[in-house]
């Protein structure tokens, strides 16, 4: 999926969900926008950093750290993308 395939916060959902799974080894259907990343998976800086750059290659956009460390919950994380993109286009 690229920038051009994203057609709305549902598809950019499903883009950070796979690739949170896919650094926490975990199913994308068990990651929803309640999900918190450190209560509910442990997720250190390392691992958040590795989402960070699987996001930044596929969106072809760079992420503020800030974004990452911010987001408390994956939906705020999905949310704070959308403004970037948005802000982007």
């Amino acid at each position: 999926m690229t920038t051009t395939d994203i057609h709305g916060r549902e598809d950019l959902a499903h883009l950070v969900r796979t690739a949170i799974s896919g650094v926490l080894g975990v199913e994308p259907e068990d990651i929803d926008d309640a999900t918190d990343l450190l209560d509910d998976y442990g997720i250190d800086s390392l691992e958040l950093m590795e989402v960070g750059a699987r996001l930044e290659k596929t969106l072809a956009m760079k992420i503020p750290v800030s974004d990452l460390t911010s987001a408390r919950t994956v939906g705020h994380a999905i949310d704070l993308l959308v403004q970037r993109l948005a802000a982007t286009a």
